[in-house]
């Protein structure tokens, strides 16, 4: 068998009407991962709705409510070959509603291609497209970079595309930590392709690389298997011959058959029996992999959703109190010492109490501007100490950073994303 290309996981990102889900259809139809007779039906589908030229955005749109109001709303999962790479594109909704999704979503990304138009350098950044990447600098993706799509509006005129790429550097890109001179800035026009996977003859002016090119230069993430295992559980089946089968996506380490392991919090002690994926059996299973596996000495009732294995010499933490960094992203009043909404990290779902606000700090540069502050809003960046009310499984950020984040919900939004950068154990 030849040897597989490696996955990157590619996250798109940018106000909804920037033209991602066009920049990803086109990279999908060039880079040969849709049949182009698809394409075609899906032209005289959107000409028949009066939305010509939305026919790539159908392909990632594949949900037929989303074809009627023309968004993406699940976060689509399609893959392309690149000369180095398997991509898996990650596209992102752009919705506000929907950022729960993108953080979820981004979250899985190893680098983002921020799509923004080149006509808002007239109109000032959007306010999503900061919210964006906002996330994805919140959620750890570093590597970065930017399509100037639309450039056929503005006739392929090198001023647009300059003006672009200056105002997003200064009032964005600086701001959050990014350096723009190693950011690749992409002029292009995805309804026709132009920079997308093919050089374009429209801009002579531009010596860089294409789209695919850019991703090609991305590096691939390095798994995290030296850190302890970390698998946090996605469901449990009871099997009929084989017992109790968790199953879930592994974080961190690796697990094998014979390992004396720890669910917490509920703190159940077993020993793995086979790790199995696609059916398969495995001597083992690393950081990425969906598996299913059977725990001897462990009942169906003894875990849920939400827990988190480890070694039982190194068990997942978990929390009596945490401090967090967070930023919060949209409240409709402000978040004082005692609110208590649902965290969501990893698969758990639990509400924690606001104890203590213990720093305010500037969003861009993280210095401190409040010791103490009375109230946080939408858009502040702080320092708060956070208690579960029911035991949930945290780990410090700079430890083991794929169980150290999380995002805030409440009122059926988003409301903060942060991470965990202090754990105090109850049971270490």
């Amino acid at each position: 068998m030849a040897k597989e290309k490696p996955i990157l996981n590619v996250a798109f990102i940018g106000h909804v009407d920037a033209g991602k889900s066009t920049t990803v259809g086109r990279l999908l139809l060039d880079g040969g991962a849709i049949d182009p007779q698809l394409i075609a039906r899906l032209r005289r589908e959107a000409e028949e709705k009066g939305k010509a030229g939305f026919e790539f955005a159908y392909v990632m749109d594949g949900l037929k409510e989303e074809r009627e109001r023309g968004v993406t709303i699940d976060i689509a999962h399609k893959k392309f070959p690149t000369d180095k790479y398997e991509v898996t594109i990650v596209d992102c909704p752009g919705h506000r509603d929907f950022i729960k999704n993108m953080i979820t979503g981004a979250s899985q990304a190893d680098a983002a291609v921020l799509v923004v138009n080149v006509d808002d350098h007239n109109n000032g950044i959007q306010p999503q497209t900061r919210e964006h990447i906002f996330l994805i600098r919140t959620l750890g993706v570093n590597q970065l970079a930017v399509a100037i799509n639309k450039m056929d509006t503005v006739n392929f005129n090198e001023a647009d595309y300059n003006a672009m790429k200056k105002m997003l550097g200064d009032e964005l890109l600086k701001m959050l930590g990014y350096n723009p001179d190693t950011v690749p800035f992409i002029p292009v026009a995805s309804l026709h392709g132009d920079n997308v996977f093919k050089k374009s003859e429209n801009t002579p002016w531009y010596k860089g690389p294409t789209i695919a090119q850019v991703i090609d230069s991305f590096q691939p993430p390095q798994k995290p298997t030296n850190l302890p295992l970390r698998l946090p559980i996605q469901d449990v089946y009871s099997i009929t011959g084989v017992g109790t089968v968790p199953v879930g996506r592994v974080e961190t380490g690796i697990i094998r058959p014979g390992d004396k392991v720890v669910f917490e919090p509920s703190g159940s002690v077993g020993e793995v029996k086979t790790v199995e994926m696609h059916h398969e059996q495995l001597p083992s299973a690393e950081p990425g992999d969906n598996i299913g596996f059977n725990v001897r000495g462990v009942g169906k009732k003894d875990i849920k959703r939400g827990d988190v294995l480890g070694p039982v010499d190194n068990a997942p933490s978990v929390a009596a109190e945490f401090d967090a960094q967070i930023v919060v992203l949209q409240h409709p009043s402000v978040i004082t010492a005692g609110y208590t909404p649902v965290f969501h990290a990893h698969t758990s779902q639990i509400a924690c109490t606001f104890g203590e606000l213990s720093k305010k700090l500037n969003p861009a540069t993280g210095e401190v501007l409040e010791e103490n502050p009375d109230f946080l809003k939408a858009g502040d960046a702080a320092i708060v100490k956070l208690i579960p009310t029911k035991p949930m499984v945290i780990e410090n950020v700079k430890e083991i950073p794929q169980l150290g984040r999380f995002a805030i919900r409440d009122m059926g939004m988003t409301v903060a994303a942060g991470m965990c950068i202090k754990v105090v154990a109850k049971n270490k």
